[in-house]
């Protein structure tokens, strides 16, 4: 990795992504917002992971932590790949122990939320993705003892922690800076842009509320550089399909798109394929996909980091603590640093500077309030 690389985000001192993780105790990671290892560390009879923690906190004994993650599983170098480095840091940290299960289907969540819940013997039940919503609304009166998390979206319930984050905050930056960068000319890695044309895209997984701040986000951003620059916009319809994902952005770079932002999960890598083939740039989601997915570092051009992994440890320590709290909702934008952008890994440092100091401006504009960001993109 290069350790010299910039970040979009202009944190006080050395702080950069891991600033949040610094300021709660969190994951702490050298700027990619989680580490590549998807791997188990063991597993009981029923396949689930269950992992031992290290030193015990104060006012604890064991944690036991059962992790319903979402549709796409662990190794999507994503969304559950950043969750389970929160619930590993926690077990590095505390006496905690946590099991897993990856649905592969939405009809799923409700069985595996209950399965948890019903044998009483999990502190805490991490539900990962704003699909498990419906459900866990449905799952947690039932429960009334059970303490649960759910990442992406609110449920108000007494013995539910919801946390959500700021994505159109961090994906207004990644568009920026596609627009900023589609307008001149500009090559490294695999890939180069074309600005006679002036076009971008947003390839999203599940159309609604969540992705829909992505999207709004980044076509904010790419309006503030111009409105003259058309954002083509497609969903998948999921988050696995690759091929779909590589469908959708193709169609874009034949059409003179010179840079695809994605918030499509394991869909995700179809848009890198596609950059890689069209000789044009990506950019990632949720982890620093340019060390995650180093296969594709050539043409990813930054990520839009979300920490999930700070929730999902942040909730972990609050109940190994005693503190946790039910019905509170917790956001984590960019001011404080639970989103954030981050340049590539490999071709990161070849992006001019009067780009990155735009950039860098508009966060600080957006942290001040001087900056609105929308969440809705029908409103644009």
């Amino acid at each position: 990795m290069n350790v010299d690389r910039r970040t979009l985000i202009k944190a006080t001192g050395a702080a950069g992504i891991a600033g949040l993780a610094g300021c709660t105790g969190g994951p702490t990671e050298d700027g990619n917002g989680g580490t590549n290892d998807t791997g188990g560390n063991g597993s009981d009879d029923s396949g689930n992971e269950s992992t031992d923690g290290g030193a015990e906190a104060s006012g604890s004994a064991d944690v036991n932590v059962g992790m319903v993650y979402a549709t796409g599983g662990l190794g999507d170098g994503s969304f559950n790949d950043q969750a389970q480095t929160g619930v590993k840091q926690a077990a590095d940290e505390y006496s905690v122990t946590h099991d897993d299960v990856q649905p592969s289907e939405v009809t799923e969540f409700q069985t595996f939320q209950q399965q948890f819940a019903q044998g009483g013997e999990y502190d805490l039940i991490c539900c990962i993705g704003f699909l498990q919503a419906e459900a866990l609304a449905e799952n947690a009166p039932d429960y009334p003892e059970q303490n649960f998390m759910i990442v992406d979206s609110v449920v108000e319930e007494p013995n539910v922690a919801s946390y959500v984050f700021g994505e159109n905050e961090g994906s207004f930056l990644v568009g920026q800076l596609a627009g900023l960068l589609t307008q001149q000319e500009f090559s490294a890695g695999a890939g180069e842009t074309s600005p006679d044309q002036a076009k971008v895209g947003f390839v999203g997984g599940v159309e609604g509320d969540l992705i829909g701040k992505f999207e709004a986000g980044y076509r904010a951003g790419v309006a503030e550089v111009s409105q003259d620059i058309e954002v083509q916009v497609s969903y998948v319809g999921n988050f696995n399909d690759t091929q779909a994902g590589n469908e959708a952005a193709t169609a874009m770079y034949n059409d003179g798109v010179d840079i695809v932002y994605h918030a499509a999960g394991n869909a995700g890598r179809g848009v890198f394929e596609a950059a890689q083939d069209a000789g044009k740039f990506a950019i990632g989601v949720d982890k620093d996909q340019s060390v995650t997915e180093s296969g594709y570092a050539d043409v990813i051009l930054a990520s839009m980091v979300k920490r999930v992994d700070t929730a999902v440890y942040t909730s972990i320590e609050s109940v190994v603590n005693a503190e946790f709290e039910g019905g509170s909702v917790t956001t984590l934008g960019l001011e404080q640093e639970g989103v954030a952008a981050v340049y590539g890994d490999e071709i990161g440092d070849d992006i001019p500077e009067d780009v990155t100091s735009s950039v860098s401006e508009s966060r600080q504009a957006i942290i001040d309030g001087n900056i609105s960001v929308p969440v809705d993109p029908s409103n644009l």
